[in-house]
């Protein structure tokens, strides 16, 4: 048993793991240009968003070794041009504009273009490595809440194939593998993508752990019948008084916890706080095309021309979220006060 990890750079070959192909198939996609990173972001081939953060940050890196300028303006110009492109990749995820905006001012007081380009990738490298440590750190305090907690629910798939190692809400089930404590988890499917079936399943069965695969509308059933303890979740946005953005059908968990009156735990690292907005209503919900609910695996199983709408995360307002797990601690409400102090 081993923990899936997402990124490869290995002798300075960049590769992904495939995860529009998973479960069935494991395959690593080698990716050259930045047309590939942009697509394997845009076709969730790699998904998550610190993983989404990293790749972008080693597609940049890449791309800017291959500039033919021994000029640094003409330099600075290009990688302004592939940052904004790649920026645009997804709207959702924070990381993703924080990873690049890390590389393009690891670079700004650079004296020539070579070393500009061994500073972009060392920063690359730097996130990596980081994001590596901030999920173990995660998982440590994860594990520290759920102490007494066995019987957890989680949705999407926030584990390590959507960061550098051990995920985010995923962590303390990978580390308490290791350390002989045992979960049960219950993984709600996540239509339409199914990246809880596809992807947070077999995940968790590479590691060891207990996983039982649900639909999501089985979820309200679930914790009642099977004594669910704790739901953990992880997060692509958070906002200065706590409002989460995640996967669609976040929120339908939120609200359940509530009712159930069980904790709901959000795991993230501190990059994916944006405390440059103060609530929920300002964060940008990307909107994915219909043939995700429309077809199931190429076939259609809607009626034709059938009106769709494709949200693919909601938005969780802080005051349904019991604590905030992070790197550098557990964040508990009064959000608006307690996040900064504790990210900035």
């Amino acid at each position: 048993m081993s923990i899936p990890l997402s990124i490869e750079l290995n002798d300075k070959e960049f590769r992904i793991l495939d995860q529009q192909k998973l479960p069935h198939v494991v395959e690593y996609l080698t990716l050259e240009t930045l047309e590939d990173v942009y697509d394997a972001i845009v076709t969730l081939k790699v998904r998550g968003a610190p993983a989404i953060g990293i790749t972008a940050a080693y597609g940049l890196a890449k791309a800017a070794e291959r500039y033919e300028t021994n000029i640094l303006e003409e330099f600075h110009l290009q990688l302004n041009k592939d940052f904004l492109y790649l920026a645009n990749s997804r709207p959702t995820a924070v990381n993703l504009v924080w990873a690049l905006e890390r590389l393009r001012s690891s670079v700004e007081n650079a004296v020539t273009v070579q070393e500009a380009k061994v500073l972009l990738l060392e920063e690359a490298v730097n996130i990596h490595q980081e994001d590596e440590a901030s999920c173990r750190n995660i998982g440590e305090y994860a594990l520290s809440l759920l102490e007494d907690q066995t019987k957890v629910m989680t949705i999407c798939n926030a584990g390590s194939i959507a960061t550098a190692k051990y995920g985010t809400a995923l962590a303390p089930f990978h580390l308490g593998s290791e350390r002989g404590k045992k979960f049960e988890v219950f993984a709600c499917e996540t239509r339409p993508v199914f990246q809880g079936s596809r992807l947070t399943v077999w995940e968790l069965q590479q590691s060891g752990v207990d996983v039982t695969l649900i639909t999501d509308g089985m979820a309200a059933h679930t914790i009642g019948a099977k004594g669910i303890e704790a739901i953990i979740v992880g997060a692509d946005r958070i906002a200065e008084n706590g409002d989460t953005a995640n996967k669609i059908g976040t929120l339908n968990l939120a609200l359940l916890a509530k009712a159930f009156n069980i904790p709901f735990y959000v795991a993230a690292p501190s990059s994916t706080f944006d405390l440059t907005i103060k609530s929920g209503k300002e964060i940008p919900i990307e909107e994915r095309p219909a043939e995700e609910i429309t077809h199931i695996a190429g076939k259609q199983v809607a009626p034709l021309d059938t009106k769709v709408f494709n949200p693919a995360f909601d938005v969780t307002p802080g005051e349904y979220i019991t604590a905030i797990i992070t790197e550098k601690g557990i964040i508990y409400p009064e959000y608006t006060k307690n996040i900064p102090s504790l990210i900035n």
